[in-house]
């Protein structure tokens, strides 16, 4: 008995194949690659994962990406606090700035 494997990425004609409830199931959806392996007239559908040196997806690579841009601008800009001696120095600076940027009441008029 012979066996055929490919690789191939998942589109939005998938739903004619999978019903709904299964690719929710399996947590398939467009974009995703998978290998498909047949054999003995069984089809496998297996999902491809990351390469062993990228944990993360392209898609979540490029958020991750993103954020550390924005994290690196705002340390060129000099927007950073600390560094804290420990978690309570922390917490006790930031409840002190969220005192300060609180809006004020101002008093309301009585009948």
């Amino acid at each position: 008995m012979s066996s055929k494997s490919m690789t191939i990425t998942v589109t939005n004609d998938i739903q004619r194949l999978l019903p709904t409830r299964v690719r929710r199931q399996a947590g398939i959806k467009a974009g995703d690659e998978l290998e498909v392996q047949v054999s003995g007239g069984i089809v496998t559908l297996i999902p491809k994962l990351p390469a062993g040196d990228d944990e993360y997806t392209p898609e979540q690579r490029r958020v991750i990406d993103a954020q550390i841009a924005e994290g690196l601008e705002d340390v060129k800009k000099g927007r950073l606090h600390g560094p804290f001696e420990t978690h309570e120095e922390m917490i006790k600076f930031l409840h002190s700035r969220a005192r300060k940027s609180a809006p004020r009441k101002s008093p309301g008029k009585t009948r």
